[in-house]
């Protein structure tokens, strides 16, 4: 069996399945609006919609093709063991290979996401970006993705060399620590590109302290993220540990939303918490650094496989590329079912949250603003949502908010 070929022809597989579902997502603009949010869009807006979902469509297309076919060249001839084979050291050799992975996928996905966010983005006038912004932003992401990745298979050959087999559960359990420690440095990371400034003092500030507090919830921070340099879509989110919450609201959604909306978008992020659901998400993770894990340790101990991509020996950049584009690129489909389902359980729960608190009206009118605003797609595809959605549509949030 010649390894190559058959990873080639694993690649060709999931692209193949991730174009299917492009396309049936892109059909699914055919699809009649639910009578729930039929006053989303007007008439002229909604004909908007679709011209601007057939646009993403296309640039989601060609860059996922784009990237294919790098990928699939750079392992057809071999691009990968030549970069590898620069330094006899297995640490530098590994992420000379990895390195280059890195770059030309960052390559290929900053000339699309360009045309993404400067030309689609900036046609519909979401777009708030200068050329500016965006270079530094695609530096700096080039920048964080090498230093993670460099990392991640220095600390895979370490643990390899000291555990061999044991790599399987220590190195689960130490990614598991580096997943965390990344959320833990969210913040952090998000001021490399955004400035936050406190909520200023008011009813607002006070209506989500009360709400917080009320459960038990101490707030450390109410930041505003200055989110209308890039774009006009609303957005928001908590960061922070346990019981110690810090608020994050786009300056966009503080334009868009009446105070009572904002206490509904949080009082529905506070039904996460209640019901452990971002601990739920940490198990699923250990989970699925386990199966990546045993991917990793499959490709490792199989040495045979390396000469069949140009390699003289066990080359540990190229193993990680096997373990994650090809073998976790065939599992992770099966796994998103389950962690999907869950999540979607988990988003109608955070809904009853909200209406608990007594914000359900506001709540559907806020969720009506923000597909609104952020120009979702009303009427998916039932086998895309199945597939890859991890929150229900907004129709049957809201129809489930009115039962």
């Amino acid at each position: 069996m010649n390894f190559k070929v058959l990873a080639l022809i694993l690649l060709a597989v999931k692209e193949a399945y991730q174009l299917l579902l492009r396309i049936i997502d892109y059909k699914s603009s055919k699809n009649p609006i639910p009578a729930s949010v039929a006053d989303v869009y007007d008439g002229e807006t909604y004909a908007k919609w679709k011209l601007y979902q057939k646009d993403k469509t296309f640039v989601s297309i060609f860059s996922s093709v784009a990237g294919f076919l790098v990928t699939f060249a750079l392992i057809l001839f071999d691009v990968f063991a030549a970069v590898g084979s620069l330094s006899d050291n297995e640490y530098l050799s590994a992420i000379l290979v990895l390195a280059l992975d890195v770059l030309a996928g960052s390559v290929v996905g900053a000339v699309f996401s360009y045309i993404d966010t400067m030309r689609v983005e900036e046609k519909y006038g979401f777009n708030k970006s200068t050329i500016g912004t965006f270079i530094g932003d695609v530096v700096k992401e080039l920048i964080i993705g090498l230093l993670l990745n460099s990392g991640i298979v220095a600390l895979f050959i370490t643990v390899w060399n000291w555990l061999g087999d044991w790599v399987i559960v220590a190195f689960a359990g130490l990614m598991f620590l580096v997943l965390l420690f990344v959320a833990f440095l969210y913040p952090v990371f998000a001021k490399i590109n955004n400035k936050f400034v406190p909520l200023e003092e008011g009813e607002l500030r006070t209506k989500l302290e009360a709400l917080l507090e009320k459960h038990g919830y101490h707030v450390r921070e109410i930041k505003v993220m200055d989110a209308s340099r890039r774009t006009t879509k609303s957005n928001a989110y908590f960061t922070g540990f346990g019981k110690m919450k810090t608020i994050v609201l786009y300056d966009t959604l503080l334009q868009a939303m009446t105070t009572d909306e904002i206490c509904a978008v949080f009082a529905h992020e506070l039904g996460h918490g209640l019901h452990k659901d971002t601990l739920k998400n940490q198990i699923f993770s250990i989970f699925n650094m386990l199966l990546l894990a045993v991917s990793l340790w499959l490709v490792v101990r199989t040495g045979a496989i390396y000469p069949d991509f140009g390699f003289s020996g066990v080359n540990y950049g190229m193993a990680i590329i096997l373990g994650t584009e090809v073998l976790m690129s065939l599992i992770s489909p099966l796994v998103g079912l389950l962690t999907n389902a869950s999540s979607r359980r988990a988003e109608y729960r955070a809904d009853r949250q909200a209406a608990e608190e007594g914000y359900a009206e506001e709540l559907i009118s806020a969720l009506k603003k923000l597909a609104r605003e952020n120009f979702a797609n009303l009427s998916p595809s039932k086998t895309v949502v199945a597939l890859t959605y991890s929150h229900p549509t907004i129709a049957q949030r809201i129809d489930a908010l009115r039962k």
